[in-house]
């Protein structure tokens, strides 16, 4: 047996824990920190909250607060240049994967040269990065633990991925109070992400035994918790769950990548603005009965993982838990893609840039076609 498995971030977790980040930045030895958040963070009052702890570092900092969902290589180069400007040693990114993903890019280009987009792929970072303090408000990207930056160019109209060691935080503050205030619908469309990076690294042709055991590991305590916090958003113990599964989920997913769901969502996200979660959602069930044919008795395994009934008959069990996840995703009345807006006559278009991604070959399935696509686009519809 022979693999390799990376992980890097320091990682202080529990209600509460962000009270460490002022220790966080002075054992840095940062001079100036740049936080990074987006309009949502500053509503809910997490923000201020966390301001007040770099406040307690007693270092100047600036503050970049205008991350937008599906971030854009011109938002930035934005921010970057006003990184550079200030001098910034540090960041600290507060938020969803939007705002962590965005603070990676950045601290991308304030060690290695532009444009950001010249480093889409696998290890295409030369230099290393700066320190960076990442403090998720939702359970569901692991962007907190993971090596991936994602990124929309909307000169080429693509979502594309910077994957990479050095661009992983530093240091990460897991308090699960600061995804109280996230809305039951958010709740769910970030559980889902969380649940789709467990089922498809746990499949991924480049999983190893310790990828599997956090991917499964992930999923259980990520399908246990998640109608109970998205029915009670002020479940705390749900929603202390929920971030456990999302770390443990994002351990497995960074080290084997994912698949097909991916390729199909990021598509979705460049053209149509969609959010990732909803998007990965939405597609999920059908993606695994796809699945199904090449790998059935993994997903007799992710079955039995989260306590479904099998009969011992692999034929039939395989579907199980496609049939499982399209239940759920009912339940948590996870919107199609025809009420989230797409139309069928973008079906054709829309198959022919899945084709592109790079996510596919990670898949375990090998071989999709455009009507492949098209057949799993007309099931979500």
């Amino acid at each position: 047996m022979s693999f390799h498995f990376f992980v890097k971030s320091n990682l202080e977790f529990g209600a509460g824990s962000a009270q460490v980040l002022p220790d966080v930045i002075r054992k840095h030895g940062l001079k100036k920190v740049m936080v990074i958040y987006d309009g949502g963070v500053k509503a809910a009052g997490i923000a201020e909250k966390v301001l007040a702890q770099v406040k307690k570092a007693d270092v100047p900092y600036v503050i970049f607060d205008s991350v937008i969902p599906n971030p854009t290589n011109e938002v930035v180069e934005a921010a970057a240049a006003i990184a550079k400007e200030e001098k910034v040693d540090g960041f600290v990114a507060v938020g969803g994967g939007s705002s962590i993903d965005t603070a990676k890019a950045v601290n991308v280009l304030m060690t290695n040269p532009g444009p950001i987009g010249a480093y889409g792929g696998m290890n295409m970072v030369k230099n290393p990065c700066l320190p960076l303090v990442a403090i998720p408000t939702t359970a569901g990207t692991s962007s907190e633990i993971t090596n991936v930056s994602a990124l929309i160019d909307t000169q080429k109209v693509v979502k594309y991925v910077v994957i990479d060691d050095k661009i992983t935080p530093s240091d990460v503050i897991a308090d699960p109070e600061f995804t109280r205030t996230a809305p039951a619908g958010v709740t769910a469309a970030t559980g889902m992400d969380a649940i789709t990076h467990a089922v498809e690294s746990y499949i991924s042709n480049m999983a190893t035994p310790l990828t599997k055991y956090n991917s499964l590991k992930g999923l259980q305590i990520l399908y246990q918790n998640i109608e109970r916090v998205v029915a009670d958003g002020n479940d705390m113990e749900a929603r202390e769950q929920m971030m456990l599964g999302c770390v443990i989920t994002g351990f497995g997913f960074s080290n084997a990548n994912l698949g097909f769901v991916h390729a199909i969502a990021h598509t979705l996200s460049a053209h149509f603005g969609l959010a990732h979660g909803m998007a990965n959602a939405c597609v999920l069930p059908y993606v695994m009965a796809y699945n199904a044919e090449a790998v059935p008795e993994l997903m007799v395994e992710l079955a039995e993982a989260i306590g479904l009934e099998t009969s011992g008959e692999i034929e039939k069990d395989r579907l199980l838990l496609s049939d499982a996840l399209l239940d759920l995703i009912r339940r948590l009345k996870i919107r199609t893609l025809s009420e989230q807006g797409i139309e069928k006559k973008d079906f054709d278009m829309l198959a022919e840039d899945v084709l592109k991604e790079p996510v596919l070959g990670f898949n375990p399935r090998q071989g999709v076609t455009k009507e492949d696509v098209i057949a799993i686009l007309e099931k979500a519809y």
